[in-house]
């Protein structure tokens, strides 16, 4: 026996999409540039080693000092993002602190900022010293890498031929996608390097406006400033037991705090006199607007470099 045929039924389609003035489907949008064609944009890290010139190469590549630089190693201590525009282009490059043997909460907290870019950025650059071996630091970050990264051998103007060409046979093994000596210094190279990264890049939106070569903050660009002039004028290990942050900012006066870690790196900061400490803030004047007035304090944290809770304050480790 058959059931009689359905009738048409009044009730709701529960699938159906729901009809509401309100809901409005959103197009997909087309980002142009001024000359009509597909904007591009997307991000590039720079990863590696410290002192293999990661800093170095953002200022060449962006033609202005956005990150700070000394030749010792872990200068960089937190992410620094520049930007390069050009007509329908723009890239973001993220700067990151060198990857070592953490011994302390900060070194922890430096390495987990830059392997936290690794993967979740459009092309990831491993930087290697051409001066310097390829040891297992550099295949441990290598190790980490998409294969669709690259590698940038750096400073090819100091490395004789035979070394870059040993770099290079060391480094075919990860199997990335492109290999790239430069030199940072010289901007030797750099030109190829940017032509290759653009054409990596996807559409998408401008991130930042035309005129902003870098997202960080006035007061910690200051606060850098005086950290390498530290660098350049103290020895030995005291430049890793210093920290500073802008503490007071009322333009054109700023008051900038420098941490130390013991009494009598204290004394060494300050120099004789004061003599180091007014070297520093002559050097860090120099690179500021004229007419500013900056005020540099010496404190004593004992064991900033350990304590979290410190280290969050002054934002080491934040991406």
């Amino acid at each position: 026996m058959t059931s009689p045929a359905s009738e048409p039924s009044d009730a709701p389609d529960p699938f159906a999409m729901p009809e509401d003035e309100d809901v409005i489907a959103t197009p997909e949008v087309a980002h142009t540039g001024p000359d009509g064609e597909p904007f591009r944009s997307g991000f590039v890290s720079f990863v590696g080693r410290p002192n293999a010139g990661k800093s170095t190469l953002l200022n060449k590549i962006l033609g202005s000092k956005v990150a700070i630089v000394s030749n010792k190693p872990q200068t960089t201590r937190t992410q620094v993002r520049g930007v390069l525009h050009r007509p329908g282009l723009q890239i973001v490059f993220v700067d990151t602190p060198g990857i070592h043997k953490a011994v302390s909460a900060l070194g922890t907290r430096l390495n987990d900022s830059a392997t936290a870019t690794i993967g979740d950025v459009d092309v990831t650059c491993l930087v290697v010293d051409g001066l310097a071996p390829f040891g297992r630091g550099d295949q441990f970050i290598a190790d980490k890498m998409p294969k669709n990264s690259i590698v940038i051998i750096n400073k090819i103007d100091r490395a004789n031929r035979e070394q870059v060409l040993t770099q290079l046979a060391a480094t075919s093994g990860l199997e990335f996608a492109e290999y790239f000596p430069v030199s940072a210094t010289t901007g030797e190279g750099v030109d190829a390097l940017i032509e290759y990264l653009t054409s990596r890049i996807p559409e998408g939106p401008p991130y930042y406006p035309a005129d902003m070569l870098s997202d960080v903050p006035e007061p910690t660009q200051v606060a850098e400033l005086v950290r390498e002039q530290l660098f350049i004028h103290t020895r030995q290990e005291l430049p890793y037991s210093i920290a500073t942050r802008v503490t007071e900012w009322d333009w054109p006066r700023i008051r900038c705090e420098i941490l130390v870690e013991r009494d009598s790196q204290k004394g060494m900061v300050i120099g004789k006199g004061g003599s180091l400490l007014k070297r520093v803030g002559i050097a860090v004047r120099e690179q500021l607007p004229e007419g500013t007035f900056i005020e540099l304090h010496v404190t004593v944290d004992k064991d900033w470099q350990r304590k979290i809770d410190r280290l969050e304050q002054l934002g080491y480790g934040e991406s």
